[in-house]
Order: C-alpha cells, then structure tokens, then sequence
C-alpha cells in the first residue's frame, strides 16, 4: 500500500530529470541522464527565494493565529457549561460543513471592499476557514483534561491566562502539532485562495509563480516537475518528523 502511494511521487521525481521531449516518450521510464538544468532554471523563473518566503510568512502567520485563537477559544467553551457555550460550539462546528467554494465570492467581495486582500487579509481568510476543524480538534482535546487541574491553579492563586498558557497548552501539544500539521498542508499548497485575494506580485507565493509554467499554448512540464518536488519536499518532511503526534493528536481530538 505505501509503495501505491509513494509511486506518484516517484513519477514526479524521475521526470523532473528528464528534458520536455524526453517526458512524452517515455514518462514511466527512469531518465537517461541527470538533467539538473531543470532545477536550476525552475529556482530562477520561480524567484524561489522570495515566492518561498512569501509562503512561508502567510503559513506561519495564519498557524500562529490558528493555534491561539482555536485553542482559547476550545478552552473557553470546554470549561463552560452553559447553553450558550454549546450552542457557539455547534456553531463553529456547524463551518466544517459549508464548502469554501460555496462562500469564495461573497468572502473576496468583502474583503476587497474593506482593503483587506494581499498577505494580511489572506492570514485572516485563513483562520476563518480552518477555526472550525481546529477548534473541533482541541475540544476534543480538552474533554479528556481534568477540570480539577484549573480548580487547583485557582487555589494557588492562578488567573485564567496564566493557566491557559502554563498549564492546559503545553497539555496540548500533540493536537497543536496535529493543527500545525494538516494545516501547513493546505496553506503551503493552496492556489485558490492566494489567487483569488493576492494581487501583488512581490507577494506571490509558490503555487501561483508556478502557473508560469503553464501557458496558454506551451506547457513546460521538466520546469513544473522539478519546481512541484522543491515544493513538496520541506512539507513532506515536516509531515514525517511529526506523524507520530499527528495520530495521537487526531485521537485525542475526535475519539474523548
């Protein structure tokens, strides 16, 4: 089963050695030499460096705002036993249902009326679209932490903040990296929403400098594959250091 899975990726590795001409011939075959021009050509034309970064700051940016914001809120209403609470909870929870698809325009139209697109509207849009899974993860979470923990920082003197912060999030720290996870993989990836919200091109991230690479008459293939594996490596490995957590994570969040 893993070497169905890995075999895509395998294909995508091969051919992004080969020339143009040399993928249509013979896509499955291993290449005949190691053409590293791709790589070097596909880092050029991408502006790798700053199309990187770009990325780089929208994820770290919205994950930050995630995690807190998620996790306060999945704490505040885990604590909370009143109606009010519930019926906030079963709301957010009521968003993993609504496709973003189903609110793309209305979501753009918005936020371009308020001056709100480029990077920073796109970390908020971000939050917006991903509180929902997150924060169903970390109450999830939070059900299986004693309130008796809160009851005794209390009597030590404790405030709220100070045990949100001290002692119920380090407790968290297998669904925090489940969120960090999952969520990196969209933000890192996506093209929708960036092309839709982003219209300054020094604030391009990866996914939208590699539609360069596919013209309306000329597609260049060599340069896609071998930009796609420098783009999906560093998630890859992140994924993989951190799998281990992202199971119990997930467990933690969706069975207690």
């Amino acid at each position: 089963m893993s070497l169905f899975w890995f075999y895509p990726f395998f294909l995508i590795i091969i051919n992004s050695f080969k020339t143009k001409a040399e993928i249509f011939q013979n896509t499955l075959t291993l290449p005949s030499g190691i053409n590293a021009e791709n790589y070097t050509t596909a880092f050029e034309k991408l502006d790798f460096v700053k199309s990187a970064a770009n990325s780089l700051l929208v994820t770290v940016g919205s994950l930050v705002l995630i995690v807190f914001v998620s996790s306060m809120a999945a704490y505040a209403l885990s604590r909370n036993t009143s109606k009010i609470s519930s019926m906030i909870y079963f709301i957010i929870a009521i968003g993993l249902l609504i496709p973003f698809q189903g609110i793309m325009i209305p979501l753009i139209s918005l936020f371009g009326k308020v001056s709100m697109l480029n990077q920073p509207g796109l970390m908020i849009m971000y939050l917006g679209l991903a509180t929902s899974m997150s924060t169903f993860l970390y109450y999830g979470a939070l059900r299986g932490i004693p309130k008796s923990l809160d009851e005794a920082a209390v009597i030590d003197g404790a405030n709220t903040f100070y045990i949100y912060w001290k002692i119920i999030l380090p407790l968290l720290k297998p669904t925090t990296v489940t969120v960090i996870v999952l969520n990196s993989l969209w933000f890192w990836n996506d093209y929708l929403l960036p092309s839709l919200s982003v219209n300054k091109a020094g604030m391009y991230t990866i996914p939208l400098k590699m539609f360069y690479f596919f013209g309306e008459f000329n597609k260049q293939w060599h340069l896609a594959l071998a930009a796609l594996v420098m783009v999906i490596i560093p998630i890859i490995i992140l994924f993989i250091a951190l799998q281990k957590y992202v199971v119990k994570g997930i467990s933690d969040g969706a069975i207690k």
